[in-house]
Protein backbone atom coordinates (compact mmCIF):
# COMPACT_ATOMS: atom_id res chain seq x y z
CA UNK A 1 0.00 0.00 0.00
CA UNK A 2 1.53 3.20 -1.40
CA UNK A 3 1.64 6.16 1.80
CA UNK A 4 2.04 10.08 0.76
CA UNK A 5 3.92 12.07 2.70
CA UNK A 6 4.81 16.05 2.30
CA UNK A 7 8.74 15.46 3.45
CA UNK A 8 11.07 18.79 3.21
CA UNK A 9 14.19 16.81 1.72
CA UNK A 10 15.47 20.14 -0.33
CA UNK A 11 15.20 19.11 -3.51
CA UNK A 12 12.80 21.86 -4.05
CA UNK A 13 9.00 22.72 -2.17
CA UNK A 14 6.08 21.22 -2.83
CA UNK A 15 4.06 24.13 -0.61
CA UNK A 16 0.82 26.32 -0.30
CA UNK A 17 1.54 29.93 -2.13
CA UNK A 18 0.84 31.30 1.09
CA UNK A 19 0.72 30.40 4.82
CA UNK A 20 -2.57 28.91 6.23
CA UNK A 21 -3.63 30.57 9.51
CA UNK A 22 -2.83 30.49 12.77
CA UNK A 23 -5.12 27.60 14.65
CA UNK A 24 -4.61 26.45 17.93
CA UNK A 25 -3.25 22.82 18.42
CA UNK A 26 -5.59 19.84 17.76
CA UNK A 27 -5.13 18.20 20.71
CA UNK A 28 -8.09 15.92 19.97
CA UNK A 29 -6.04 14.34 17.11
CA UNK A 30 -3.42 12.91 19.00
CA UNK A 31 -3.51 9.86 20.59
CA UNK A 32 -0.90 9.02 22.85
CA UNK A 33 -1.89 5.68 24.70
CA UNK A 34 -1.80 4.07 21.46
CA UNK A 35 2.66 4.30 20.99
CA UNK A 36 5.33 3.16 23.20
CA UNK A 37 7.50 6.24 24.40
CA UNK A 38 10.17 7.27 21.56
CA UNK A 39 13.64 5.48 21.71
CA UNK A 40 15.17 8.83 23.21
CA UNK A 41 13.16 12.12 24.19
CA UNK A 42 12.04 14.30 21.22
CA UNK A 43 12.49 17.98 22.28
CA UNK A 44 12.51 20.97 20.33
CA UNK A 45 15.34 22.54 22.47
CA UNK A 46 17.70 19.94 20.72
CA UNK A 47 17.04 21.12 16.85
CA UNK A 48 19.87 24.13 17.27
CA UNK A 49 21.59 23.60 20.55
CA UNK A 50 25.15 23.97 19.73
CA UNK A 51 27.70 21.25 20.88
CA UNK A 52 30.76 21.63 22.58
CA UNK A 53 32.92 21.11 19.05
CA UNK A 54 30.35 24.08 17.49
CA UNK A 55 31.34 26.28 20.28
CA UNK A 56 35.38 25.52 20.19
CA UNK A 57 34.48 26.11 16.51
CA UNK A 58 33.42 29.78 17.38
CA UNK A 59 36.37 30.33 19.92
CA UNK A 60 38.83 29.28 17.61
CA UNK A 61 38.21 29.98 14.04
CA UNK A 62 34.71 32.36 13.40
CA UNK A 63 35.59 35.11 16.78
CA UNK A 64 38.83 36.08 14.73
CA UNK A 65 37.25 36.16 11.44
CA UNK A 66 34.01 38.26 13.00
CA UNK A 67 36.76 40.76 14.45
CA UNK A 68 38.67 40.81 11.03
CA UNK A 69 35.46 41.61 9.08
CA UNK A 70 33.43 43.97 11.26
CA UNK A 71 30.92 40.85 12.33
CA UNK A 72 30.52 40.58 8.64
CA UNK A 73 28.08 37.73 7.81
CA UNK A 74 30.67 36.95 4.94
CA UNK A 75 33.04 35.58 7.88
CA UNK A 76 30.47 33.27 8.72
CA UNK A 77 29.44 31.51 5.26
CA UNK A 78 32.90 31.35 4.26
CA UNK A 79 34.05 29.78 6.91
CA UNK A 80 31.28 27.09 7.23
CA UNK A 81 30.61 26.26 3.23
CA UNK A 82 34.72 26.36 1.95
CA UNK A 83 36.14 23.53 1.25
CA UNK A 84 39.18 23.99 2.60
CA UNK A 85 36.99 24.27 6.35
CA UNK A 86 34.49 22.24 6.90
CA UNK A 87 34.20 19.89 3.89
CA UNK A 88 30.54 19.98 4.30
CA UNK A 89 28.40 17.38 2.19
CA UNK A 90 25.10 17.68 0.87
CA UNK A 91 23.44 14.68 1.66
CA UNK A 92 19.68 13.83 2.00
CA UNK A 93 19.66 10.49 3.51
CA UNK A 94 18.92 12.13 7.39
CA UNK A 95 17.78 15.26 8.85
CA UNK A 96 20.20 15.89 11.58
CA UNK A 97 20.08 18.74 14.44
CA UNK A 98 22.31 21.51 14.35
CA UNK A 99 25.23 19.12 15.90
CA UNK A 100 24.51 16.48 14.18
CA UNK A 101 25.03 18.26 10.77
CA UNK A 102 28.17 19.96 12.58
CA UNK A 103 29.46 16.24 13.39
CA UNK A 104 28.80 14.64 10.31
CA UNK A 105 29.65 17.48 7.99
CA UNK A 106 26.95 16.77 5.87
CA UNK A 107 22.86 16.61 5.44
CA UNK A 108 20.20 18.44 3.48
CA UNK A 109 19.43 21.57 3.00
CA UNK A 110 16.59 21.43 6.23
CA UNK A 111 19.83 20.55 8.60
CA UNK A 112 22.32 22.86 6.67
CA UNK A 113 19.63 25.88 7.11
CA UNK A 114 19.21 24.47 11.26
CA UNK A 115 23.54 24.17 11.65
CA UNK A 116 23.88 28.08 10.29
CA UNK A 117 20.91 29.58 11.88
CA UNK A 118 22.79 27.68 15.17
CA UNK A 119 26.08 29.55 14.49
CA UNK A 120 24.24 32.97 13.29
CA UNK A 121 22.33 33.19 16.84
CA UNK A 122 24.70 32.47 18.48
CA UNK A 123 27.10 35.40 16.98
CA UNK A 124 24.17 37.93 17.11
CA UNK A 125 23.59 37.71 13.46
CA UNK A 126 19.55 38.22 12.69
CA UNK A 127 18.22 34.82 10.88
CA UNK A 128 15.46 34.67 8.56
CA UNK A 129 13.82 31.42 7.11
CA UNK A 130 12.30 31.13 3.63
CA UNK A 131 10.97 28.27 1.88
CA UNK A 132 10.82 28.33 -1.66
CA UNK A 133 7.23 28.24 -4.09
CA UNK A 134 7.47 25.63 -6.90
CA UNK A 135 5.81 22.92 -8.27
CA UNK A 136 5.70 19.63 -6.70
CA UNK A 137 8.55 17.53 -6.99
CA UNK A 138 8.47 13.85 -5.78
CA UNK A 139 11.18 10.96 -4.48
CA UNK A 140 10.33 7.99 -2.40
CA UNK A 141 11.62 5.26 0.16
CA UNK A 142 9.65 2.04 -0.04
CA UNK A 143 5.95 2.01 -0.02
CA UNK A 144 6.35 5.85 1.57
CA UNK A 145 6.26 8.96 -1.45
CA UNK A 146 7.59 12.17 -0.01
CA UNK A 147 6.70 15.84 -1.52
CA UNK A 148 10.02 17.14 -1.58
CA UNK A 149 10.44 20.61 -0.29
CA UNK A 150 13.34 23.60 -0.50
CA UNK A 151 14.40 26.04 2.61
CA UNK A 152 16.92 28.45 2.58
CA UNK A 153 18.36 31.02 5.27
CA UNK A 154 18.87 35.09 5.32
CA UNK A 155 21.28 36.40 7.10
CA UNK A 156 20.71 40.71 7.09
CA UNK A 157 22.99 42.85 4.71
CA UNK A 158 23.49 42.50 1.20
CA UNK A 159 26.62 40.13 0.01
CA UNK A 160 27.83 38.35 -3.20
CA UNK A 161 29.29 35.58 -3.63
CA UNK A 162 29.95 33.07 -6.20
CA UNK A 163 27.81 29.69 -4.74
CA UNK A 164 26.08 29.88 -1.84
CA UNK A 165 25.32 33.09 -1.62
CA UNK A 166 22.54 35.05 -3.93
CA UNK A 167 22.99 38.64 -3.86
CA UNK A 168 19.30 39.53 -2.95
CA UNK A 169 17.88 43.38 -2.96
CA UNK A 170 18.21 43.47 0.97
CA UNK A 171 19.99 40.89 2.55
CA UNK A 172 22.04 37.97 2.42
CA UNK A 173 20.52 34.50 0.98
CA UNK A 174 22.53 31.29 2.13
CA UNK A 175 21.45 28.66 -0.11
CA UNK A 176 23.36 24.97 -0.85
CA UNK A 177 21.99 25.01 -4.45
CA UNK A 178 24.29 26.55 -7.19
CA UNK A 179 23.03 29.78 -7.62
CA UNK A 180 21.62 29.97 -10.90
CA UNK A 181 19.17 27.37 -9.48
CA UNK A 182 18.05 30.44 -6.93
CA UNK A 183 17.80 33.54 -9.33
CA UNK A 184 14.47 34.42 -9.51
CA UNK A 185 13.36 31.91 -6.87
CA UNK A 186 10.03 33.09 -5.39
CA UNK A 187 10.16 32.40 -1.62
CA UNK A 188 8.32 33.16 1.61
CA UNK A 189 9.23 34.06 4.98
CA UNK A 190 8.63 31.78 7.39
CA UNK A 191 8.70 31.02 11.33
CA UNK A 192 11.36 29.45 13.40
CA UNK A 193 8.27 27.13 14.83
CA UNK A 194 7.51 26.20 11.15
CA UNK A 195 11.42 25.28 10.82
CA UNK A 196 11.01 23.32 13.89
CA UNK A 197 8.36 21.41 13.03
CA UNK A 198 9.72 20.79 9.52
CA UNK A 199 12.51 18.97 11.60
CA UNK A 200 9.91 16.73 13.18
CA UNK A 201 8.00 15.87 10.70
CA UNK A 202 11.62 14.98 8.08
CA UNK A 203 12.34 12.68 11.25
CA UNK A 204 8.89 11.23 11.54
CA UNK A 205 9.04 10.31 8.10
CA UNK A 206 12.47 8.87 8.34
CA UNK A 207 11.94 7.03 11.26
CA UNK A 208 9.22 5.40 9.69
CA UNK A 209 10.93 4.50 6.34
CA UNK A 210 13.32 3.13 8.95
CA UNK A 211 9.99 0.73 10.54
CA UNK A 212 10.14 2.68 14.15
CA UNK A 213 6.71 3.51 14.17
CA UNK A 214 6.65 4.80 17.90
CA UNK A 215 8.98 7.37 17.29
CA UNK A 216 7.50 8.13 13.79
CA UNK A 217 4.45 9.56 15.83
CA UNK A 218 6.40 11.15 18.93
CA UNK A 219 8.25 13.04 15.99
CA UNK A 220 5.05 13.84 14.21
CA UNK A 221 3.47 14.75 17.13
CA UNK A 222 5.72 17.35 18.05
CA UNK A 223 5.87 18.90 14.61
CA UNK A 224 1.86 19.05 14.87
CA UNK A 225 2.16 20.91 18.65
CA UNK A 226 5.31 23.13 17.35
CA UNK A 227 3.41 24.33 14.11
CA UNK A 228 -0.54 23.91 14.22
CA UNK A 229 -0.80 25.21 10.77
CA UNK A 230 1.80 22.98 9.26
CA UNK A 231 -0.95 20.72 7.22
CA UNK A 232 2.03 18.45 6.06
CA UNK A 233 2.75 17.73 10.01
CA UNK A 234 -0.95 16.13 10.50
CA UNK A 235 -0.57 14.29 6.83
CA UNK A 236 2.73 12.61 8.07
CA UNK A 237 0.42 12.03 12.09
CA UNK A 238 -2.29 10.40 9.57
CA UNK A 239 -0.14 8.00 7.78
CA UNK A 240 2.08 6.88 11.27
CA UNK A 241 -1.75 5.74 11.82
CA UNK A 242 -2.58 3.95 9.10
CA UNK A 243 0.81 2.01 9.29
CA UNK A 244 0.02 1.16 12.81
CA UNK A 245 -3.27 -0.14 12.39
CA UNK A 246 -5.52 2.57 13.52
CA UNK A 247 -7.33 3.34 10.26
CA UNK A 248 -9.95 5.29 12.40
CA UNK A 249 -7.35 7.93 13.78
CA UNK A 250 -5.65 7.87 10.56
CA UNK A 251 -9.14 9.22 9.16
CA UNK A 252 -9.91 11.38 11.31
CA UNK A 253 -6.63 13.32 11.03
CA UNK A 254 -6.82 13.22 6.63
CA UNK A 255 -10.74 14.75 7.12
CA UNK A 256 -9.45 17.39 9.53
CA UNK A 257 -6.66 18.39 7.00
CA UNK A 258 -9.12 18.23 3.87
CA UNK A 259 -11.62 20.28 5.69
CA UNK A 260 -9.03 23.11 5.30
CA UNK A 261 -7.60 22.42 2.29
CA UNK A 262 -10.36 19.97 0.54
CA UNK A 263 -8.01 19.57 -2.97
CA UNK A 264 -5.35 18.36 -0.94
CA UNK A 265 -4.10 15.21 -3.27
CA UNK A 266 -1.81 13.83 -0.79
CA UNK A 267 -4.56 13.80 1.98
CA UNK A 268 -7.05 12.66 -0.42
CA UNK A 269 -5.09 9.54 -1.23
CA UNK A 270 -4.19 8.73 2.01
CA UNK A 271 -7.72 9.07 3.13
CA UNK A 272 -8.77 7.09 0.57
CA UNK A 273 -6.49 4.09 1.98
CA UNK A 274 -7.46 4.91 5.69
CA UNK A 275 -11.54 3.99 4.48
CA UNK A 276 -10.48 1.07 2.98
CA UNK A 277 -8.80 -0.67 5.79
CA UNK A 278 -12.59 0.39 7.86
CA UNK A 279 -14.01 -1.00 5.07
CA UNK A 280 -16.17 1.82 3.74
CA UNK A 281 -15.37 1.23 0.26
CA UNK A 282 -18.00 3.14 -1.29
CA UNK A 283 -16.25 6.27 0.31
CA UNK A 284 -13.13 5.07 -1.03
CA UNK A 285 -14.00 4.68 -4.38
CA UNK A 286 -15.66 8.13 -4.58
CA UNK A 287 -12.12 10.02 -3.48
CA UNK A 288 -10.64 7.61 -5.80
CA UNK A 289 -12.28 8.56 -8.72
CA UNK A 290 -12.33 12.32 -7.93
CA UNK A 291 -8.69 11.64 -8.00
CA UNK A 292 -8.56 10.39 -11.11
CA UNK A 293 -9.98 13.83 -12.11
CA UNK A 294 -8.19 15.56 -10.23
CA UNK A 295 -4.54 14.08 -10.95
CA UNK A 296 -5.30 11.30 -14.13
CA UNK A 297 -1.68 10.42 -14.11
CA UNK A 298 -0.01 9.92 -9.94
CA UNK A 299 3.81 10.87 -9.48
CA UNK A 300 5.35 7.57 -10.88
CA UNK A 301 2.29 6.39 -12.56
CA UNK A 302 4.18 5.51 -15.58
CA UNK A 303 7.46 4.44 -13.14
CA UNK A 304 5.57 1.97 -12.00
CA UNK A 305 4.26 1.19 -15.43
CA UNK A 306 7.70 0.54 -16.60
CA UNK A 307 9.02 -1.99 -13.73
CA UNK A 308 5.88 -3.92 -14.25
CA UNK A 309 6.92 -4.48 -17.89
CA UNK A 310 10.30 -4.43 -16.99
CA UNK A 311 8.93 -7.94 -14.92
CA UNK A 312 7.67 -9.20 -17.96
CA UNK A 313 10.86 -8.48 -20.12
CA UNK A 314 9.25 -6.32 -22.16
CA UNK A 315 12.11 -4.13 -22.12
CA UNK A 316 11.20 -1.53 -24.99
CA UNK A 317 7.79 -0.24 -23.85
CA UNK A 318 9.72 -0.11 -20.24
CA UNK A 319 11.70 2.04 -21.66
CA UNK A 320 9.18 3.92 -23.08
CA UNK A 321 7.19 4.47 -19.67
CA UNK A 322 10.41 5.41 -17.83
CA UNK A 323 10.98 7.62 -20.34
CA UNK A 324 7.60 9.34 -20.20
CA UNK A 325 8.59 9.70 -15.96
CA UNK A 326 11.91 11.09 -17.21
CA UNK A 327 10.00 13.83 -19.42
CA UNK A 328 7.59 14.97 -17.01
CA UNK A 329 10.37 14.41 -13.67
CA UNK A 330 13.41 14.56 -14.91
CA UNK A 331 15.22 15.92 -11.44
CA UNK A 332 15.11 12.21 -10.08
CA UNK A 333 17.69 9.94 -9.94
CA UNK A 334 16.09 6.91 -10.00
CA UNK A 335 13.85 7.80 -12.90
CA UNK A 336 16.94 8.09 -15.36
CA UNK A 337 18.81 5.03 -13.17
CA UNK A 338 15.80 2.38 -14.55
CA UNK A 339 15.64 3.91 -17.87
CA UNK A 340 19.35 3.45 -18.53
CA UNK A 341 18.84 -0.23 -17.08
CA UNK A 342 16.18 -0.58 -20.06
CA UNK A 343 18.16 0.95 -22.91
CA UNK A 344 20.91 -1.92 -21.31
CA UNK A 345 18.77 -4.62 -21.90
CA UNK A 346 17.99 -3.49 -24.97
CA UNK A 347 21.62 -2.73 -26.47
CA UNK A 348 21.64 1.06 -26.59
CA UNK A 349 24.66 1.57 -24.70
CA UNK A 350 25.38 5.02 -25.72
CA UNK A 351 21.81 6.17 -24.09
CA UNK A 352 22.22 3.71 -20.95
CA UNK A 353 25.41 5.26 -20.27
CA UNK A 354 23.70 8.86 -20.41
CA UNK A 355 21.16 8.11 -17.85
CA UNK A 356 23.28 6.44 -16.21
CA UNK A 357 25.45 9.51 -15.75
CA UNK A 358 22.29 11.92 -14.91
CA UNK A 359 21.63 9.50 -12.23
CA UNK A 360 24.75 9.50 -11.00
CA UNK A 361 24.76 13.58 -10.75
CA UNK A 362 21.42 14.06 -9.92
CA UNK A 363 21.88 11.71 -7.13
CA UNK A 364 21.26 12.88 -3.37
CA UNK A 365 22.46 10.50 -1.03
CA UNK A 366 26.33 8.83 -0.31
CA UNK A 367 24.78 5.10 -1.08
CA UNK A 368 22.74 6.67 -4.33
CA UNK A 369 25.69 8.03 -5.45
CA UNK A 370 27.76 4.97 -4.77
CA UNK A 371 25.31 2.59 -6.19
CA UNK A 372 25.53 4.48 -9.45
CA UNK A 373 29.18 5.21 -9.92
CA UNK A 374 29.54 1.96 -9.58
CA UNK A 375 26.64 0.90 -12.40
CA UNK A 376 28.57 2.93 -14.78
CA UNK A 377 31.75 2.46 -13.75
CA UNK A 378 30.84 -1.51 -14.90
CA UNK A 379 29.02 -0.61 -18.23
CA UNK A 380 32.42 1.67 -18.81
CA UNK A 381 34.78 -1.00 -18.32
CA UNK A 382 32.38 -3.62 -20.55
CA UNK A 383 33.36 -0.79 -23.78
CA UNK A 384 36.72 -1.05 -23.26
CA UNK A 385 37.06 -4.94 -22.93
Amino acid sequence: MRHWITLLLCALLAACASAPPAVPAPTQLLKDALFAAPARPVSAKEVFRLSDDMRRFIDQQLTFKLRQTNGSQRALVETLYRQQELKLEYDTAQTRNAAEAFAARSGNCLSLVIMTAAFAKELGLPVHYQSAIVEDMWSRTGDLYFVNGHVNLALGRRLADARTVYDGDQYVVVDFLPASDIRGLRTREISEATVVAMYMNNRAAEAMAHGNIDDAYWLAREAVLQDPAFRPAYNTLGVVYLRAGHAAEADQVFAQVLVGDPANLVALSNRAAALRALGRDAEAERITQRLAQLEPYPPFHFFKLGVAAMGTGDYRSARDWFAKEVDRAGYYHEFHFWLGVAHLRLGETAQARQHLQLALEQSTTRGDHDLYAAKLALLKSKRTQ
